[in-house]
C-alpha cells in the first residue's frame, strides 16, 4: 500500500517476511487439510508479533490501529492464502466487543485474544437472510435475569474453533425489522448450542450453530437490548474492508505468477509472453488490481476518518469493484495457464476460489450496488 507511515511500513514488512519464510504454498495446503484447519503455532506467533492486539485500543490491551493497518495485515495475508482466523476472531468478533462492550466484558474477552489464547466468531448469517443483516428469525426472550435462545446460524466462520461466538438475535419486533435486534456473546460449551462443522471451498473453516433454548445471564448482552444492528453493521463493514484488502493480495500474486508463466511458456519457438494479445489480457489484469489497491486505500482512510453513511458508500464501491476485478484477474490467470490453471497442485486455482468466496462475503456485486445507490 502506498503513503504508509514508518510504522505501517515496518508493520508491512514483518507480514511480508512471515508469508515469504512460512507460507510456502505446500505449508499453507498441509494446514488446510489438518484437523484443526489452522496452527495453533502460528496464532501464538500472531499474538508474540502484537498482530492479535492491533486493532483494539491501548486502554484494552491492544496497540491503537485502525482501517489502514487492518488493511496492511489483510492484504499480506492475501497473497500466501493465510488460513489462520484473523479475520474471523479479530475483525469480526473483536470489532463488535470494542464498539460495544461493557468495560467489564472487553476486560474479560479483549485480553484472551489479544494474547492467542482464545478465538471467536460472529454469528449474524441465517439461511433466509440473503446478505439483510436485519433479516433474523432467532429468537432471545427474557428469562428471570437473562435470556433464552433459540434459533440457528448459517456459514458461521472459525465457528469451529471458536470458543465464543456473537449471536445476533430478534429480542423484540418482527422479522426484518430494524429494531429489536439484540447480540450476546455466548460460550460455545453452553448447553443447548450445537455446532455442524464443515471446510468450505476456499480451505478454511466454517459451521452451522443451531441453538435450542440456550440460557445466558443478563451479562452476555453486549451493547444495549433491541439496538445491535449499527453494532453489526459496523463490524461486518470493517469485515467487508478486511477482506477486500485480502482479495488485493491474491490479486497481486495472480497477476505476478501469470506474468512469470507467460515469460516462460513457450510455443511456436517463443514464449506467449510475446504475444501481443496475451500482453493486452496482463495490462488489463495489471489495470484491474491497481484500480482495487487504489479504491483499497481510499476506504481505509475514510473508515479511519469516521463510520458514517459516505463511509458505507466508499466501502460498497470498494466491494463491487474488487468483485468484478477479482473475476476478472483470476478467470484470466486460470486461461492464461491453460488447463493446469485448474489443478488442485497448482496455486492459481486455490487463489481463484478465494477470490470467489470473498464475492459473496459481506454482500455480493448487486446488494453493493443497491446499497449505493440507495445511500
Amino acid at each position: 500500500m502506498d503513503a504508509l507511515t514508518e510504522e505501517q511500513l515496518l508493520l508491512s514488512e514483518s507480514v511480508q517476511r512471515f508469508v515469504e519464510s512460512e507460507y510456502t504454498f505446500a505449508k499453507r495446503q498441509t494446514l488446510s487439510r489438518s484437523e484443526r484447519g489452522f496452527s495453533d503455532s502460528n496464532w501464538k506467533t500472531f499474538a508474540e508479533l502484537g498482530w492479535l492486539g492491533l486493532p483494539f485500543s491501548e486502554a484494552d490491551g491492544g496497540f491503537d490501529g485502525g482501517a489502514v493497518e487492518s488493511a496492511i495485515m489483510m492484504e499480506n495475508f492475501g497473497r500466501g492464502l493465510v488460513v489462520e482466523p484473523y479475520l474471523a476472531t479479530v475483525l469480526l468478533a473483536g470489532s463488535a466487543i470494542k464498539h460495544a462492550g461493557s468495560s467489564e466484558q472487553k476486560e474479560r474477552l479483549i485480553p484472551p485474544i489479544v494474547a492467542g489464547e482464545a478465538h471467536g466468531a460472529l454469528a449474524f448469517v441465517e439461511s433466509q437472510s440473503r446478505f439483510n443483516l436485519a433479516d433474523i428469525e432467532t429468537t432471545a426472550a427474557r428469562d428471570g435475569n437473562g435470556f433464552v435462545l433459540n434459533g440457528a446460524k448459517s456459514m458461521v466462520l472459525n465457528g469451529p474453533a471458536a470458543d465464543f461466538v456473537i449471536v445476533s438475535a430478534r429480542s423484540a419486533g418482527n422479522t426484518r425489522d430494524l429494531d429489536g435486534i439484540s447480540l450476546f456473546v455466548v460460550d460455545t460449551a453452553t448447553p443447548g448450542l450445537g455446532k455442524r462443522e464443515y471446510p468450505t471451498v476456499d480451505g478454511g473453516r466454517a459451521a452451522e450453530v443451531t441453538m435450542d433454548n440456550v440460557h445466558v445471564t443478563a451479562d452476555a448482552l453486549l451493547g444495549d437490548e433491541g439496538n445491535g444492528l449499527a453494532t453489526l453493521q459496523r463490524a461486518t463493514d470493517e469485515g467487508l474492508l478486511a477482506v477486500c484488502a485480502e482479495a488485493v493480495g491474491c490479486m497481486e500474486v495472480l497477476y505476478k505468477d501469470t506474468v512469470e508463466y507467460c515469460k516462460n511458456r513457450k510455443q511456436f519457438g517463443q514464449p506467449i509472453g510475446k504475444f501481443q494479445v496475451l500482453q493486452h489480457r496482463m495490462a488489463d489484469m495489471f489495470m484491474e488490481y491497481e484500480q482495487s489497491r487504489s479504491l483499497l486505500m481510499m476506504a481505509a482512510t475514510h473508515l479511519d476518518a469516521g463510520y458514517d453513511e459516505g463511509t458505507r458508500k466508499v466501502l460498497s464501491a470498494l466491494k463491487v469493484q474488487v468483485g468484478k476485478s477479482g473475476r476478472f484477474v483470476g478467470q484470466n490467470a486460470i486461461q492464461l495457464h491453460g488447463g493446469m490453471g485448474m489443478t488442485d497442485e497448482l496455486n492459481i486455482g486455490h487463489y481463484f476460489k478465494r477470490l470467489t468466496a470473498i464475492d459473496v462475503l459481506f454482500g455480493n456485486i448487486d446488494f453493493h450496488l443497491r446499497r449505493f445507490s440507495a445511500s
